[in-house]
C-alpha cells in the first residue's frame, strides 16, 4: 500500500525532519514500511513557471515557442506538447536539470539544444520526466494559484511509504488507516474527513431499490444517487494522489471511488443508473449458465457459487470483483448509481480466482471488510461526487443490513496483561493507548476495562488481541530484556525422530540423494504406483486435481520424480524419501505411518574408469539395506514375497523377528511404462519405520573392541535343495561357536548338480576373543558344522 505522506498529513500532523524514525515506528508497530520513495529528490533547477506566451516555431509545424517567466526572468523554449497554452503554470526545468528521459527511462542531464534552428535551454515537464507517472502526451499544467518561480520540489515534492500490510489488517490498505496508526505512535489526534452533503434530490426510495437475495455472501448493501453530472477529469490534486498512490486516473466519477476506497479502505463501484433496469439492484447468486461482459470486454461465463450484482434482467457486476461493460459510466453518464456494500471474503477470493481477476477491491473484499464500513464510505463519495461532476445528491441512502450484529466490548485484566508481557503498567495507561487507537474504553470494576472495539478494526476478538495492541504501540523494545528464570526443561528423547535423523544418514553414506515430494496425490498416480489397500482420505475442497487426497504410500511420489529427473543425470540415480503416509480407518482419523521408501537405477558405474560396471538392480537396493540394519544393530531377512508394483522373481519382504516390515524388488514392466521410465531395471525397497522402531534395540550398541588374535578363513561350498535359501543356511553358520563372520559369494544351479539342488559356497571366519585358534581347532568346528548341516537342512559337502 502505497502511502503518500503529503496525504497522509491531511488527517494527522507529521513532523517533516523525522520520516525516517516514523517509518521506523511503523514497522516495530507491525506495519512494516518496505520502502521509502522521495519524490523531488532530483528535482533540482526545477521551478514553477508561468507561460507568458505560446507562438508556432518558424520552421516546424508541429513545435511551438513557448516563453516561461520565473518571475525574475523569462525563457523562451522549444515544446511539442499539445496542450501547452497562454496563462498556464507549469513544471519548467532549466539547463542542468536531471530528468528522465521519456524514451529510454534513463536519467539524463539536461542540456541546451538548437531544435529547428532555433536555441532552446530547458523544457517544459510531462508527467513521465518528472518521475510522476507514464503520461507524456502532454506537459503537467499546475494549478493556478501556484507560486511562480518556486522551487517544484518545495511545491510537489512528496514522500512515499511503501507499506507490507499483514493479511490481519485490511483498515491499513487505507490512508485513514495508517492516519489511525501515526496518530496512536506520535500521540497526536486524527482528523476525520468531512462527509456531509446537501441532498436535494428526490428521495432515494423512488430513484432505486435494492434487494439482497443471499445475505450471507452480502451483509450489508448501500447506494446513493447523484443526478445531473457531467463527465470530465478529476481536479489536478485528485489526479496527483491516486499517481502517488498507484492509480490511474480515468474520470472525476471512476477517480472518486478510486480515491475513497484508497481513504477509506472500503471498494466501491459506479454504475450508469439509466442502463439498470427498473432501476433495480439484486445481489444474488449467479444462475446455471449464466455469463456477462466484464469491465475489461471479456465475456465471463458464471456459475452458482459466485455472488454477482444485477439488475431486474441480468447481472451487471461481479460483486467484489469487477462492474459490468453494460453499465459502466461513460462520456454520456448523467445519472450514477454509487455501490458500497460488503461481501463474504472467502467467496469473494473464490470468484477471483475463478475467473482470473485479481483487482483493488477483491485484494480488500478477500481480507474480511468490516459490515459497518461501507455507509461512511459512501457519504464521501458521495460528497466528492456532488463537489467534482456537479449534479443533485438523492435524499437519503438505502442501506440494506440484514447482517447487523451488535459490537461487544472485549474485556482486558491488569492481571492478565502483566503477565503476559512480563512488565508492569497501570489501568491508566492501557485504558491511553487503548484510546489513541480508537477504543471506546470504560472501567469495569476493579483493574479491568471494558473496551469497544471501533468498526474498523476486523482483527480484534479477544483479551490477548487488546494486550498486543498495547504492547504494539507502547513498542516491543518497551519490554525490559532479561535472563532466562528457572531450570531448562528436562531432555525429552523423541525416539522416531532419531531413528529418522539415522535413516537419512544411513541413506546419504550409501550414495543416495534425499527427495521430498507432497503428502497429497491424487487417484491416477496412486493407480499407475499400484498402491493398492483401502481408498484414502479425499479433501473436501482440494486446490487442485492433482492433489485431491492423501497419499497412503511414497511409490507414486518417489517414481514420478525418478520420472523427472531421468533426462538430466547421465549416471545412475539413487534416491530415497522418509515422509509420513496415511492409512484410513473406519470413522476414524488414518494411521499416520512414518515409512522409508528409495529407488536405484542406471549403471552402477560413476564417470570414472576404475568403477565397477554394470546396472544398478535387485541386489544393490539389498546392500542398502544392509549398511542400515548393520548401523542400527539388527540383522534382517530376505523372503520370496509378490507385489504388483515389483517384478514376480525378483520381489523379497524384509523381515525382521518374523515379521515383514518391508520390500524389496525391481520394477515390473508394467510399471517402468506407466512411469515412462526409461532403464528396464529399476530397483525398488521400503520400509515401515513405525514397525522398525518397535522392533530396533532400545539401548545403544555396546563397544566391541578390536580382535587381538588372528582368525582363520575357511571357505565351504554346499549342496542344497532348491528350496532353501542361503540365508537359513547362513544363520546356521553364524550361530556356530567360532564362527564371527560368514558371507555368501557363489550360487550355482546347473547340469552338473542333481535336478533340484544348488550349491552355495561360503566364506567363513573363525576367530576366538581369548586365544590363537589352531587349524586343528578350526577344522574339527567346521566338522562339527557340517554334520548339523546335514541333519538339519540335508546339506552336503560338495566335491
Amino acid at each position: 500500500m502505497k502511502i503518500p505522506l503529503s496525504w497522509l498529513r491531511e488527517y494527522v500532523d507529521i513532523d517533516p525532519d523525522n520520516v525516517g524514525e516514523l517509518a521506523h515506528r511503523l514497522t516495530m508497530a507491525g506495519n512494516e514500511v518496505g520502502e521509502v520513495h522521495v519524490i523531488g529528490g532530483t528535482w533540482d533547477n526545477v521551478y514553477v513557471g508561468h507561460v507568458v506566451s505560446v507562438v508556432p516555431h518558424p520552421n516546424a509545424d508541429r513545435l511551438t515557442l513557448v516563453t516561461v517567466s520565473l518571475g525574475n526572468e523569462e525563457i523562451t523554449v522549444v515544446c511539442g506538447a499539445p496542450n501547452v497554452a497562454q496563462g498556464q503554470r507549469v513544471a519548467f526545468a532549466r539547463v542542468g536539470a536531471l530528468l528522465l528521459d521519456a524514451r529510454t527511462g534513463e536519467t539524463e542531464t539536461l542540456k541546451a539544444a538548437t531544435i529547428r534552428g532555433v536555441e532552446s535551454a530547458g523544457m517544459v515537464c510531462s508527467e513521465r520526466e518528472l518521475g510522476l507517472g507514464d503520461d507524456h502526451t502532454g506537459i503537467v499544467v499546475l494549478p493556478e494559484d501556484a507560486p511562480m518561480g518556486k522551487p517544484l520540489a518545495e511545491y510537489m515534492g512528496d514522500v512515499i511509504f511503501d507499506i507490507e500490510v499483514t493479511p490481519n489488517r485490511p483498515d491499513c490498505l487505507s490512508v485513514l488507516g495508517v492516519a489511525r496508526e501515526v496518530a496512536a505512535l506520535t500521540g497526536k489526534s486524527v482528523k476525520e474527513p468531512d462527509i456531509s452533503y446537501a441532498e436535494e434530490g428526490d428521495p432515494i426510495e423512488s430513484l432505486v431499490s435494492v434487494e439482497i437475495v443471499d445475505p450471507s455472501l452480502c451483509p450489508r448493501y448501500t447506494a446513493s444517487v447523484v443526478q445531473g453530472i457531467k463527465i470530465g477529469p478529476s481536479p489536478r490534486w485528485m489526479q496527483d494522489r491516486l499517481l502517488k498512490a498507484g492509480q490511474r486516473p480515468i474520470s472525476n466519477v471512476v477517480d472518486v471511488t478510486n480515491y475513497v476506497m484508497l481513504e477509506y479502505g472500503q471498494p466501491l463501484h459506479a454504475f450508469d443508473l439509466d442502463t439498470l433496469a427498473e432501476h433495480r439492484i439484486v445481489v444474488r447468486r449467479a444462475g446455471d449458465g449464466e455469463s456477462m461482459t466484464t469491465i475489461d470486454g471479456l465475456q465471463r461465463s458464471l456459475t452458482p457459487d459466485m455472488l454477482v450484482i444485477a439488475d431486474a434482467d441480468r447481472p451487471v457486476a461481479l460483486a467484489g470483483v469487477m462492474g459490468g461493460f453494460d453499465s459502466e459510466v461513460g462520456d454520456g453518464t448523467t445519472s450514477v448509481l454509487l455501490e458500497a456494500a460488503c461481501f463474504d471474503g472467502v467467496n469473494n477470493r473464490s470468484t477471483s480466482r475463478a475467473v482470473g481477476l485479481r483487482s483493488e477491491a477483491s485484494l480488500r473484499f478477500e481480507k474480511g471488510l468490516s459490515p459497518d464500513l461501507p455507509l461512511p464510505a459512501a457519504r464521501r463519495a458521495t460528497q466528492l461526487m456532488v463537489e467534482l461532476a456537479g449534479g443533485v445528491a438523492a435524499k437519503g441512502v438505502v442501506d440494506v443490513y440484514p447482517g447487523r450484529r451488535a459490537r461487544k466490548p472485549v474485556r482486558i485484566t491488569l492481571e492478565r496483561t502483566q503477565r503476559l508481557l512480563g512488565v508492569e503498567i497501570s489501568v491508566a495507561e492501557m485504558a491511553r493507548v487503548l484510546e489513541s487507537l480508537g477504543f471506546e474504553v470504560e472501567r469495569g470494576g476493579g483493574d479491568a476495562l471494558e473496551v469497544v472495539v471501533p468498526y474498523w478494526r476486523t482483527d480484534i476478538a479477544i483479551e490477548d488481541d487488546l494486550i498486543e495492541e498495547v504492547v504494539r504501540i507502547k513498542g516491543y523494545d518497551w519490554v525490559p530484556t532479561s535472563t532466562r528464570a528457572g531450570d531448562l526443561p528436562a531432555y525429552e528423547p523423541a525416539p522416531m525422530l532419531a531413528l529418522k535423523d539415522t535413516v537419512r544418514e544411513a541413506m546419504v553414506s550409501s550414495g543416495l540423494t534425499e527427495v521430498v515430494t507432497y503428502s497429497l496425490t491424487n487417484k491416477d498416480v496412486r493407480d499407475k504406483a499400484e498402491a493398492g489397500g483401502p481408498e484414502p482420505m479425499r479433501l473436501a475442497n482440494p486446490l487442485s486435481s492433482e492433489l485431491e487426497e492423501l497419499r497412503t504410500s511414497l511409490r507414486g511420489g518417489l517414481l514420478q520424480t525418478l520420472e523427472a529427473n531421468q533426462r538430466g543425470q547421465p549416471g545412475g540415480i539413487r534416491l530415497f524419501e522418509v515422509g509420513r503416509v496415511f492409512l484410513p480407518k473406519a470413522d476414524s482419523l488414518p494411521d499416520e505411518r512414518e515409512v522409508l521408501a528409495a529407488v536405484l537405477t542406471g549403471p552402477r558405474r560413476d564417470q570414472f574408469w576404475q568403477s565397477e560396471d554394470g546396472e544398478l538392480g535387485f541386489f544393490d537396493g539389498k546392500g542398502v539395506l544392509e549398511a542400515l540394519f548393520a548401523g542400527l544393530g539388527l540383522s534382517a531377512e530376505y523372503r520370496p514375497a509378490t507385489d504388483s508394483l515389483l517384478h514376480p522373481g525378483r520381489t523379497a519382504s524384509v523381515t525382521l523377528a518374523d515379521q515383514a516390515i518391508g520390500l524389496l524388488g525391481e520394477l515390473h514392466p508394467r510399471a517402468l511404462k506407466a512411469f515412462d521410465l526409461f532403464n528396464r531395471t529399476v530397483a525398488y525397497f521400503e520400509l515401515d519405520l513405525t514397525a522398525l522402531l518397535a522392533l530396533a534395540p532400545d539401548k545403544a550398541r555396546a563397544y566391541e573392541p578390536v580382535p587381538r588374535y588372528p582368525g582363520l578363513v575357511r571357505d565351504l561350498a554346499l549342496v542344497v535343495d532348491a528350496s532353501i535359501s542361503a540365508e537359513t543356511v547362513r544363520g546356521i553358520i553364524q550361530s556356530t561357536p567360532l564362527v564371527r563372520e560368514a558371507s555368501l559369494f557363489d550360487v550355482y544351479t546347473g547340469d552338473q548338480l542333481p535336478t533340484g539342488k544348488k550349491s552355495l559356497a561360503y566364506r567363513i571366519v573363525y576367530q576366538s576373543p581369548g586365544r590363537t585358534l589352531t587349524n586343528e581347532e578350526a577344522e574339527r568346528t567346521q566338522e562339527r558344522l557340517l554334520q548339523r548341516l546335514q541333519q538339519e537342512l540335508g546339506a552336503t559337502l560338495r566335491s
